[in-house]
């Protein structure tokens, strides 16, 4: 059977408005943002505001999602901007009057209006004979009702007619009466219902009456000319039918339902042998189909010159009177199966209409659907999009947002401590039973020992540096090579004293065999500051010696240790934690001998019982721990995540009361994280006792303690085995650090004394040279002035014996460079001109390479490698000055004339003309010129000579410059000696190897 026609509200028609410039001027204005930043924003609100409203979108899905969108958005833009001013244009939907006003709550009522119009029409336009489509047309129909249901009670004082409170009640009554009409629908044709007629009659009553409220409303607009007579047609003729506004007009049905209600009851009575009710129903029935049909003819003869026909389908008026005709069809056949039955069978009485119970309508199946319910679904907030404002949050928002944040920050911190209390709690409780490491004692028993002669990572590690660091270079060739270099430079400076020494005691012995004719200057004052030098040197070479002992007997100290950790294979480290760890195991087994054999079974059984449990307990700790930090982690993330500003926006206009609630309720939803977080700690507190309970049990038994002893001592002489290679793995750094110190200190040093070597055998060179010079000359004034008798042979042997002039053919091995002249102030009238003394090349000395950075930096420098450099006084040295009395650089003057004789009658030149001239000077231009001061870093070095840095040589003569003043000298170990560079320089403070709180090894060495 068809379903009787609908017909739906007609839509509210608008014109264009533009936003843009009362929005710019409202964010400037209130915001104090640049309006530009927002220009998509705004043109984004005016395109929905086309797209939904203007030109009255079709009743489609589209129009009314179109509508959600541009509502939802003027919904959160009232939020942000409450002052809005625009001029919003709508005609009334009935008698099309243009009314406008500025107000956003003008707009939101007109496009709410436009909604249920559009819901109304999708109700309608649906398919009834579907389930589906009844289904979508109750819920629209119901949806439109809560539309106009807002309308009718946020908005009070409506400026158009389709909005007053009275039209809008009729359209609230007229979408509720329809979605009862589509429920009746669902259950089926009445024709073919039995079971379930009293309820059916129940809810066509309620339809009934749902219409019958709207006719005397509806009367009142039609002659008022709002309603159109058609309407009233439709309502008085179909009672009980359900109807959806759509475009223009509204339809009603009246009758209808009333013969359909009592037509229902009257098979209610029939199955409960109430024969005569039922037929009186029947024939109320019979009276109400006949009364809706005559309706609908009338509805059908006004249709065709009505001006809403076109609104409605074609066939509406014939569907209208079909659908009545049937019913009024099964009526009558039913009212006279019932007579004929009364009479022949039942013969009941027939009571009167008045004397019939009327029928009770029932529960209402079609309240209306809020608008906020219809706005919460996933499916609206999806169309309806983001806010596009959402940039733009009000001062007092932010506020509330703030004082929510600090409402989460305190459920996570009270959740924090609650969850650090607990953890503290269980790892105090595991270090105070030493678990789970003891567990695996009781476990295993004697035969777990075999794990602590593992190396480990440790050792390993130490090993592993020591045969990198013995690749490299092996200490013990350190040691030799040191040696080597000490003993180079011992030699060279007794070599250097030694050639001092000799040269002082020949000029002595030439001293005595010319008497006051020798005036050659002593050796002592001018070797001065050579035995300073070597003095020196020899002080910092005996300091330096101890010091290397220091080191060789922290060495020995320490090597077989380092042995064990430099084996390649690693054999014999693994033997010696094996033998350690033995050693305590072998005398356990010593001690247990004198026990009883026979072990109590049961304790070793209920160790191992207690054993297992507690391992199990630790796995369920260890899992409990693992989701109470889950859960903490979780319930973080999710209160970062939550923001309820859209709420705080929404809820703008409220009081300010109504934030705590609004908080407590939103703060609910972190409620199940903190039962989870709870429901732990109970978990890991009674999982903790049985623990402690089991624990007990076992440390208190007799072969427990027994096991305790064995594994405390076998891990004792383990601790005490990686303390000695950690001791040796200490020092090996310490003596490798020394001996490279050692190394580079005795390389500058040799560097010096070679220097110094180099200086003195020049010196000696020079003063040989001067010596042989100076023997002619004197034994050439002694002839002169030696009385023509002739000497006495015992005189003449005595000189003989003193073999004058034997130095200059007999000079040791490192005498073999001319130096230059020495100084002397011998002024007697010279000799005849000796034979000229071949030049002899000089040997500049150059200053030592610096010292290489030390790989053991981290390590301390003490002693002789101190990084404290003393002053550099100033040298006592000045230039030699020639014994000729002239500079020695100058030209030589011509000898005398050949011819002349030394006896002539001439006059007599000076005594320092006839003198042989000086030997010409050495011009070492050619050499290279040293290299500057070596800056020797943090190492203290030995001296350098005095007269190796400042004494006034000519710059051809040794071509260097004297060294600069404030160069630092070297020191090495100890203090050192006065030296004739300006007095003794007090040694720095050398710190200890090892740091504060370690055992004191073996004296080490001051480097």
């Amino acid at each position: 059977m068809a379903s009787p026609p609908s017909r739906g509200v007609p839509q509210k028609v608008t014109s264009d408005v533009d936003f843009s410039s009362h929005l710019r001027s409202v964010i400037q204005r209130t915001y104090g943002e640049a309006p530009d930043h927002y220009t998509d924003e705004i043109h984004q609100l005016n395109r929905a505001r086309q797209d939904a409203l203007r030109g009255s979108a079709g009743s489609d899905v589209t129009a009314r999602d179109l509508l959600y969108k541009y509502f939802g958005q003027l919904e959160l833009l009232e939020l942000r901007f409450p002052e809005l001013r625009v001029p919003f244009p709508w005609n009334d939907a009935f008698t099309h009057v243009k009314i406008a006003q500025l107000s956003l709550a003008y707009e939101k009522a007109s496009v709410i209006f436009n909604i249920g119009a559009t819901l109304s029409s999708l109700a309608a336009s649906s398919p009834r004979s579907s389930p589906e489509g009844l289904k979508r047309a109750f819920h629209s129909f119901r949806c439109a009702a809560g539309m106009f249901t807002y309308i009718n009670d946020n908005f009070l004082h409506a400026p158009s007619t389709d909005l007053s409170r009275e039209v809008v009640k009729v359209l609230v009554g007229l979408m509720s009466a329809q979605a009862i009409e589509v429920f009746i629908e669902t259950m089926g044709p009445s024709a073919a219902v039995t079971k379930g007629a009293g309820l059916r009659a129940k809810l066509c009553m309620q339809a009934s009456m749902a219409y019958a409220n709207v006719i005397e409303e509806v009367k009142e607009w039609v002659t008022k000319n709002v309603f159109i007579r058609e309407w009233s047609l439709l309502i008085q003729a179909s009672q009980l039918t359900f109807f959806i506004f759509s475009g223009d007009l509204f339809q009603v049905k009246a009758k209808y339902f009333t013969s359909l209600a009592q037509y229902n009851r009257s098979l209610a009575d029939s199955t409960s042998l109430k024969y005569g009710e039922a037929l009186a129903r029947l024939n109320i029935a019979e009276a109400a189909a006949k009364e809706a049909l005559r309706l609908a003819n009338a509805f059908a003869a006004s249709f065709s010159t009505s001006s809403s026909a076109s609104s409605l389908a074609p066939d509406s008026p014939v569907t209208l009177i079909e659908l009545n005709k049937t019913h009024l069809g099964i009526v009558t056949e039913a009212k006279n199966k019932a007579q004929k039955d009364n009479d022949i069978v039942y013969n009941e009485v027939v009571p009167s209409e008045a004397s019939l119970a009327p029928i009770d309508k029932g529960k209402d199946v079609a309240e209306p659907i809020a608008i906020h319910d219809v706005y919460a679904t996933p499916e609206v907030q999806k169309i309806v999009g983001p806010d596009l404002f959402i940039k733009l949050v009000p001062l007092s928002v932010h506020e509330s947002a703030s004082m929510y944040s600090e409402e989460k920050a305190k459920v996570v911190r009270g959740e924090v401590e609650r969850s650090d209390l607990a953890d503290g709690e269980l790892v105090a409780a595991l270090e105070y039973m030493g678990l789970p490491a003891s567990l695996e004692r009781y476990r295993t028993g004697t035969s777990g020992q075999a794990s602590l002669s593992d190396v480990g990572p440790q050792v390993r590690t130490w090993s592993e540096q020591l045969r990198r660091d013995e690749a490299q270079g092996r200490v013990d060739d350190s040691f030799r090579k040191l040696q080597q270099i000490k003993d180079n430079v011992t030699r060279q400076l007794d070599s250097v004293l030694q050639g001092l020494d000799q040269e002082s005691r020949e000029c002595e012995a030439m001293r005595v065999r010319f008497d006051h004719l020798w005036e050659q200057t002593p050796a002592a004052g001018l070797t001065k500051s050579y035995r300073q030098d070597l003095r020196s040197h020899k002080e910092s070479l005996e300091q330096a010696s101890h010091s290397d002992a220091q080191a060789l007997g922290l060495w020995d100290g320490v090597k077989n240790d380092v042995a064990l950790l430099c084996d390649p294979s690693g054999q014999a480290l693994e033997r010696a934690f094996i033998e350690a760890v033995g050693s305590a195991s072998a005398s356990s087994s010593q001690a247990n001998l004198l026990d009883d054999p026979t072990g109590d079974e049961d304790e070793e059984e209920e160790i191992k019982k207690r054993v297992t449990s507690i391992s199990d307990n630790l796995s369920k700790l260890n899992k409990v721990k693992k989701e109470r930090h889950d859960v903490l982690k979780d319930l973080k993330e999710r209160v970062q995540a939550d923001d309820i500003s859209h709420l705080l926006i929404l809820n703008r206009k409220g009081s300010a009361a109504l934030e705590p609630s609004l908080f407590a309720t939103e703060l609910d939803k972190f409620r199940a994280h903190q039962s989870r977080i709870t429901a732990t700690l109970q978990h890991q507190s009674s999982t903790l006792a049985e623990i402690s309970a089991d624990f007990k049990v076992i440390s208190e038994g007799k072969k427990a303690r027994e096991m305790q002893g064995r594994w405390g001592e076998a891990e004792r002489h383990k601790r005490d085995l990686i303390t000695r290679l950690g001791h040796a793995a200490q020092t090996y750094g310490e003596v490798r650090t020394a001996l490279q110190k050692g190394l580079q200190f005795y390389g500058d040093l040799s560097e010096l004394v070679e220097g110094l070597n180099n200086q003195v055998r020049s010196y000696l060179q020079e003063r040989d040279g001067e010596r042989s010079q100076m023997a002619s000359s004197v034994s050439v004034k002694q002839r002169l002035e030696a009385p023509s008798s002739t000497t006495s042979p015992s005189l003449d042997r005595q000189f003989g014996a003193m073999d004058l002039g034997s130095r200059a053919g007999e000079n040791p091995s490192w005498a073999s460079s001319t130096p230059p002249a020495p100084p002397s102030h011998y002024s007697s009238p010279p000799p005849p001109a000796p034979p000229a003394i071949p030049a002899y090349p000089q040997h500049a000395y150059s200053s030592p390479t610096p010292a290489a950075t030390s790989p053991y930096s981290n390590f301390p420098s003490s002693g002789a490698f101190s990084t404290t450099l003393a002053p550099q006084p100033p040298s006592q040295y000045s230039a030699y000055p020639s014994h000729y009395g002239h500079n020695p650089t100058s030209s030589p003057p011509p000898p005398p004339p050949p011819s002349q004789p030394y006896g002539a009658s001439a006059p007599r030149p000076p005594s320092s003309s006839i003198l042989p001239p000086p030997p010409q000077p050495v011009n070492y231009s050619g050499l290279p010129p040293p290299s500057q001061p070596v800056p020797y870093g943090q190492y203290s070095v030995p001296a350098l000579p005095q007269h190796q840095q400042q004494q006034q040589y000519p710059s051809s003569a040794f071509g260097q410059s004297p060294a600069p003043p404030g160069s630092t000298p070297y020191q090495y170990g100890g203090p050192p000696p006065t030296s004739s560079y300006g007095g003794s320089q007090a040694p720095p403070q050398r710190p200890h190897y090892l740091p504060q709180g370690q055992p004191q090894p073996p004296s080490r060495p001051a480097y």
